[in-house]
């Protein structure tokens, strides 16, 4: 936990170097372990929990949050996401249309593609 300065009857804030410690821990993994997991050192896991690394990366948080079963947001912010009203989480709509655009898409690259020789 980081050093802060707590009076009687408070609750202490946790920041976000405590909420990747404890979320580690919760699932039973100790620094190595989770290193190896989400493909980084044992000293990316220190540095972050220690409050080391300045500018932590997205992409690190967000598989250290699937690996150790919290939400993204609640790692990052410390706050809960929002519960979808028949109590399951809230997931983003994704976009229907996953068709790529521009040149690619056109209806006549797809055609001279579809024509080309097939190598031998």
């Amino acid at each position: 936990m980081s050093k802060q300065t707590v009076s009687a009857g408070t609750v202490p804030e946790f920041d976000i170097h405590d909420r990747l410690r404890k979320a580690r821990d919760v699932a039973g993994l100790d620094q190595q372990t989770l290193g190896d997991e989400i493909d980084v050192s044992r000293n990316t896991v220190v540095n972050y929990e220690n409050a080391s690394t300045k500018r932590l990366k997205a992409i690190v948080l967000k598989q250290w949050a699937l690996r150790t079963g919290v939400p993204y947001e609640w790692l990052t912010t410390g706050e809960e996401p929002p519960q979808a009203p028949d109590g399951g989480d809230q997931l983003p709509r994704q976009e229907s249309d996953l068709q790529p655009s521009g040149y690619w898409s056109s209806q006549a690259m797809r055609a001279s593609i579809l024509r080309l020789p097939r190598a031998a």
